[in-house]
């Protein structure tokens, strides 16, 4: 692609590079990329990449001395008085985030009718995710931070103003994500630097000024020394916008078994800054293979039977989550209900759906959390209900969980459990329409009855490399789980997955290409740390960016006429 020299600024000077603005996005190029915004990002970026680098290098070490050692997560001993030290609290936080009862997940801020409908609904806020339940094409980075930018400006005319819609929980990718499209001094900057740089330049302001934000979630935090980094890009970016301190307020997510035994360091160096944490289910589950999944100790039973927050290893880590933010006045909120509920109000499949949602989400009100997520919005009214039945006001912070005792037994015990056939084609099916979907530029995609992202996707590729690499035998009929089984029945399952997401040749090209990037990454000698990296590195994706482009205008051109 040439450069223009028209539609977009460089700071040649500066060492900063972007990329011409996606085909159909010249606007939203011009408004968010001016000189005063690159400079920003430049400066952000040429701060922060030594430390970016060093925290990513950390993960790499850590990773290497429990292969080496074969020792396991424990708390750590040298931030023991942290822990030990009972006064410390976080800071308040801002009266519109004390009460966080049901906020919509997975809202990929490209779609803008999807993210006008979430501005117009009744959840308390929405997770506008450029992470995982996106696909970070060129295009859509751009186009989602337009359209945070057009909501807080408040030029949706069709959505409430900022002030009395949801509050907006931006979440920008994680570290694991370069950008590709934007160079600052002769390197791709880091994903989260871009997103959160953009963000923070063009709404903070008036997010503050509107008592609604800024506010952020940080995916895939590991340690507490990452959360530190972020603390220290929140102040540096509130002094140089001349916000007060403490004005950026962050809920991390706790998605690796390495940041568990670090909740309370991550909490205290996000005190001025903590919005509290969040626990999952699928990310969090899925570490257990990418850190220790060589060892035959925690090979992880068939997710679609044996895998629930119900067990041990999940309940334990949801129950110190909850103690370790509530003794630390931080909000403690549980993860995303992924059924959709069907059309027909008055169908046993809808009152099926109600039933199984409230009574895994009754669970994590019972056990203290402050909020949860769902993705359906027709969920968003029953689940508020569920709160006020059974939590008093607008959190559970009076909950302190002291009743627990979480040890490092607690949190590393498999469940008891095999594989299935059900379990290991379901897993095969979500990975392979996870690569297609993303391979077509969307970062989730609905498969029986509920939403797959790329949670539900890590889970998935995660299970069947394992058990390739552990030869498990099935359940059902006593095979082992090798790559020939699974090359087999993942080209028995094309025939189904064909006729349900196939409608042009190209769209068949696409899935038998998806196929075989899932088939690569399964069986793989080393575990491959991250899916989407994985793809994201990858030519296919880098080459599909631009049809993806094109399909978008058309789109776009259909719609108008």
């Amino acid at each position: 692609m040439k450069p223009s020299t028209t539609l977009f600024y460089r700071l040649e000077d500066q060492g900063v590079d972007v990329e011409p603005p996606p085909i159909g996005l010249q606007l939203e190029f011009q408004t968010l990329f001016t000189p005063e915004a690159l400079q920003f990002l430049h400066d952000l970026c040429s701060t922060f990449q030594p430390e970016v680098d060093r925290i990513l290098k950390l993960r790499v070490l850590k990773k290497v001395q429990l292969d080496l050692t074969g020792e396991l997560p424990d708390f750590r001993a040298d931030t023991a008085h942290i822990r030990n030290n009972p006064t410390w609290r976080v800071s308040p936080v801002p009266q519109r985030l004390r009460c966080r009862h049901v906020d919509i997940g997975d809202l990929a801020p490209c779609d803008t009718q999807c993210l006008i409908q979430g501005l117009r609904s009744k959840a308390q806020g929405l997770q506008v995710d450029f992470d995982d339940g996106n696909c970070p094409t060129y295009h859509n980075q751009i186009k989602g931070i337009y359209n945070v930018y057009q909501a807080v400006h408040n030029l949706f005319h069709d959505a409430p103003p900022i002030s009395q819609a949801p509050v907006l929980m931006l979440r920008p990718r994680a570290w694991n994500m370069v950008e590709h499209n934007m160079m600052v001094n002769g390197r791709q900057v880091p994903g989260p630097l871009f997103d959160f740089g953009l963000l923070m330049f063009h709404n903070a302001k008036l997010l503050l000024e509107n008592q609604s934000g800024p506010f952020f979630y940080l995916s895939k935090v590991e340690s507490h020394l990452e959360a530190k980094l972020w603390n220290q890009i929140f102040l540096w970016t509130e002094g140089k916008l001349g916000l007060p301190v403490g004005s950026v307020k962050a809920t991390v997510l706790i998605e690796c078994v390495l940041a568990s035994f670090e909740m309370e360091e991550i909490l205290y160096e996000l005190r001025e800054h903590s919005a509290g944490l969040n626990c999952g289910i699928w990310d969090y589950s899925a570490s257990f293979v990418n850190k220790l999944g060589h060892r035959a100790e925690f090979l992880l039973p068939d997710r679609s039977k044996y895998v629930n927050m119900e067990k041990r290893f999940l309940r334990s880590y949801m129950d110190l989550l909850v103690q370790t933010c509530h003794r630390r006045g931080a909000l403690a909120t549980g993860g995303m209900a992924a059924l959709l509920l069907p059309g027909d109000r008055q169908s046993d499949l809808y009152k099926t759906v109600v039933t199984t949602v409230t009574r895994l989400k009754l669970l994590e009100i019972q056990a203290g959390v402050d909020g949860f997520m769902v993705y359906d919005l027709d969920l968003i009214e029953p689940m508020q209900n569920l709160f006020r039945a059974y939590s008093q006001g607008e959190n559970q912070l009076q909950q302190l969980r002291d009743d627990i005792t979480v040890t490092p037994e607690d949190l590393l015990t498999m469940p008891a459990g095999g594989v299935t056939l059900y379990g290991l084609r379901y897993n095969i099916a979500v990975g392979v329409l996870f690569i297609n979907a993303w391979l077509s530029g969307r970062g989730h995609f609905f498969y029986k009855g509920q939403v797959e992202d790329s949670a539900t996707a890590e889970i998935s590729r995660s299970q069947v490399w394992q058990w390739i690499r552990h030869q498990v035998k099935l359940e059902d009929d006593g095979r082992s789980v090798t790559r020939w089984l699974v090359r087999s029945l993942t080209q028995g399952l094309m025939v189904d997955l064909r006729a349900a997401s196939c409608q042009t040749q190209r769209d068949e090209e696409r899935l038998t290409t998806a196929m075989s990037i899932f088939l690569e990454v399964v069986q793989k000698s080393d575990f491959p740390e991250f899916l989407t990296t994985y793809l994201y590195l990858d030519h296919t994706f880098l080459s599909s960016q631009s049809t993806h482009e094109v399909r978008e205008v058309e789109r776009s051109c259909m719609a108008r006429l």
